[in-house]
């Protein structure tokens, strides 16, 4: 099938290497704008981007999808179908009104649960055990066209927001081609959304980091894995602020946020305790805690507390 791939990050890449390995035509690739970073403020590619010009296929990158030129882009391209995935544009009616087959979205949740831009992260932070992609045409609406497809996952106690990033974007990647060859045999099924069990997963800020202990260890323990890598979990420790990148469920009681062991490093919660297992202090590198518990020089755990 002639095709025109919409996507920007990591997430999207197995998208659009599965559509090149099923054979079809990529006859473009739509992403994001380089954007500055680093201290020098160098212009860096999108993930997209690279995966595209690696395979010489013409990448576009407007500023805006509402002013008639990707319109036209799209009518010398002549895509039968747009398949979108993490792209952070709306797309406008008359394009998704274009392609014969449709504009088709890979969305990283089992809707209606979780439309929004953090649904990974969101069934985390909410202690959810399992999850899912799901293959959706789209329509004006945030997440909320008919569903084609869906492939579920369990969510580990353990497992981290990146961890399950990536596990989600190779099982986006599987529906690809179920896509295409329904599309082309005319099989495809598609179901409405039941509005009524939506929930809405809005974006990450900064202010979701502060660990506050009085809560339960459980709640501690999946709000650093839900904001794992970004924005991180953290906490003071004499003053100074800690990221936490992983801890693990512990047994224990004491006073919220106090330390109750150095090796392991336990703290207490408003409920239980967790381990901590990977920190970062402030302007610091990420370590362990052993590492870490060795930096603070020979302090016992009565005096130290996490706030």
């Amino acid at each position: 099938m002639k095709t025109v791939f919409m996507g920007t990050p990591d997430f999207a890449v197995p998208c659009l290497e599965a559509l090149i390995e099923d054979g079809n035509e990529v006859a473009g690739v739509f992403t994001q704008p380089d954007k500055p970073k680093g201290r020098g403020y160098h212009l860096v590619p999108p993930p997209v981007k690279v995966c595209a010009e690696k395979h010489h296929i013409n990448v576009y990158q407007p500023v805006t999808l509402k002013d008639g030129k990707a319109l036209d882009i799209l009518a010398r391209l002549r895509p039968e179908m747009i398949i979108v995935v993490a792209y952070g544009k709306i797309l406008p009616q008359e394009i998704l009104n274009f392609p014969k087959y449709g504009c088709v979205n890979i969305h990283a949740s089992l809707l209606p649960e979780y439309r929004g831009a953090a649904p990974i992260q969101q069934a985390i932070l909410d202690g959810r055990t399992k999850t899912g992609v799901t293959a959706m045409y789209m329509d004006v609406g945030l997440d909320t066209g008919d569903m084609l497809m869906k492939k579920e996952l369990s969510i580990g106690e353990n497992e981290t927001a990146d961890e399950l990033h990536d596990r989600l974007s190779q099982a986006g990647a599987q529906l690809i081609p179920l896509i295409i060859h329904g599309a082309e045999n005319g099989t495809l099924i598609r179901e409405k959304q039941d509005d009524s069990l939506s929930s809405y997963a809005g974006m990450l800020t900064k202010e979701m980091s502060k660990i506050n202990f009085a809560k339960t260890a459980k709640e501690i323990h999946n709000q650093v894995r839900g904001l794992n890598s970004w924005p991180s979990a953290s906490a003071e420790l004499n003053g100074k602020r800690i990221k936490i990148h992983r801890t693990l469920l512990a047994k224990g009681s004491g006073q919220p946020g106090q330390v109750l062991s150095l090796h392991p490093l336990v703290v207490a919660c408003g409920q239980g305790a967790v381990e901590m297992i990977e920190l970062q202090p402030e302007g610091k590198k990420r370590m362990d805690a052993r590492s870490f518990v060795n930096g603070l020089h020979g302090v016992t755990s009565e005096e130290l507390k996490f706030c």
